[in-house]
């Protein structure tokens, strides 16, 4: 059986933060109807009490009021979608959103008006920059489900279902003696299927950004590859000079440390000395439709993006399951992998109402449902999500990945079957 992929916190904190180097937004705050997505076709006729959710997403925050929505628009998407086929049980899904801010003070109020004041059922789609209110969450037992793993709430606390699951105890301390764990899958992938042997790492001469490089490396060693470095500095990097050197010790892979601004001038400067590498791999963060308008000036390392991670390509519409989400989502400038996850959540929740709406959709029956989740998919969105309390971190684990890449007219395409790329590998530990 395929198992979710562990250590997904590190990797998309760190996405987190390297945005924050960049410094690109001013953190502007939006009006409300600018959040208003969702299904607008006629919702069919449902009775009964509507059953609340809510949805804390850092919609304005310091970076960037796009950044953290993706989830929050799959999400009220999919409800859109319950509620125009006439609910849950005949009843209605009301979704409660809120900003935080992407701050600890307003992600605590958001939580308080959410649990305390609007007394939602459950919350969907979690994406936030800080996640202060997650005790708090905790202990009122309102289960939180699908939330992205933005740091370690998601392997902290009980009651708090991510996205891609948990192995960890959950009982108040981030994973396993304060040490979270991840799989070298993504490295093992593009030894094996794709024959690379040496791997450039690009980072900044900041504290943030080193400190993933290396995690990076850390996980590129053990799977043997020849690690190449590049350090750049932060405030005028020489991305022209990193890309010359990876160029001439003959890099198959770069990897970065980088916003997505100096993501953009690595790959001109790749194009401008004739780098050419198997693949520019990049995270499930930036797996968007905008790659055309992000890398414009640099059309040979963009058709060398590739992107991993833990859900089915959005681009996919031969599956099903896919088609149904870009329909759904047609109205939507963009599309992202994350709007897809978010997706996935609210299934997860209308899936868990469902087998709760005979004896009551109450926050106690769809926590008992999520605790009890097995190799749930979301009709196949998902690598199979489990929730395990291992006393022990896992030595080595078989873990499975989607991988798409990039290609100008087509789109992300699919690189196999993410149930069946799977590999059987070490687990190694980082600080949250």
């Amino acid at each position: 059986m395929p198992r979710r992929r562990p250590g997904r916190a590190a990797e998309a904190a760190a996405a987190v933060l390297l945005l924050l180097l960049g410094g690109t937004a001013c953190g502007s705050r939006l009006p409300e109807s600018d959040f208003e997505h969702g299904d607008t076709r006629t919702p069919a006729p449902s009775t009964g009490t509507p059953i609340r959710v809510g949805i804390i997403t850092s919609a304005t925050s310091p970076v960037g009021g796009d950044t953290f929505t993706g989830p929050r628009d799959g999400a009220e998407a999919y409800f859109g979608r319950v509620n125009a086929g006439g609910g849950i049980a005949g009843r209605r899904v009301e979704v409660r959103l809120c900003d935080d801010g992407g701050s600890g003070v307003g992600n605590n109020t958001c939580v308080h008006q959410l649990v305390d004041e609007d007394k939602v059922v459950a919350l969907v789609a979690t994406t936030v920059l800080d996640y202060a209110g997650a005790s708090r969450v905790s202990h009122a037992r309102v289960p939180d489900i699908g939330g992205q793993p933005i740091g370690a709430a998601y392997d902290t606390w009980p009651h708090l279902y991510g996205i891609y699951g948990s192995l960890a105890p959950r009982a108040g301390a981030p994973g396993w003696g304060g040490k979270l764990y991840g799989g070298t899958e993504v490295y093992r992938y593009f030894k094996q299927r794709q024959g690379a042997r040496t791997a450039a790492v690009v980072s900044y001469n900041q504290a943030a950004s080193a400190a993933y490089a290396r995690l990076v490396e850390q996980g590129l060693k053990a799977e043997g590859y020849k690690v190449v470095p590049e350090q750049v500095d932060f405030a005028l990097p020489n991305f022209r000079a990193a890309a010359a050197d990876l160029k001439q010790q003959g890099a198959d892979l770069v990897f970065d440390a980088l916003d997505t601004h100096g993501n953009a001038q690595l790959c001109a400067a790749m194009d401008q000395v004739g780098a050419s590498v198997v693949a520019k791999v990049t995270n499930v963060q930036n797996w968007t439709s905008t790659v055309p308008e992000d890398y414009k000036n640099s059309p040979r390392c963009r058709n060398a993006l590739w992107a991993t991670g833990s859900s089915r390509d959005f681009d996919d519409v031969s599956q099903p399951a896919v088609k149904e989400f870009r329909e759904a989502t047609k109205g939507l400038k963009t599309h992202s992998q994350w709007q897809l996850e978010g997706w996935a959540a609210a299934m997860w929740f209308t899936d868990a109402a469902k087998a709760c709406a005979k004896t009551g959709v109450t926050r106690a029956c769809v926590d008992d449902f999520m605790n009890r989740s097995e190799h749930y998919t979301a009709d196949g969105l998902l690598v199979p999500v489990s929730f395990e309390r291992l006393a022990e971190p896992p030595r080595t684990r078989r873990t499975c990945l989607s991988v798409a890449r990039w290609q100008d007219g087509k789109g992300w395409i699919p690189q196999g079957d993410m149930n069946s790329t799977c590999f059987e590998v070490p687990q190694l530990p980082y600080s949250p």
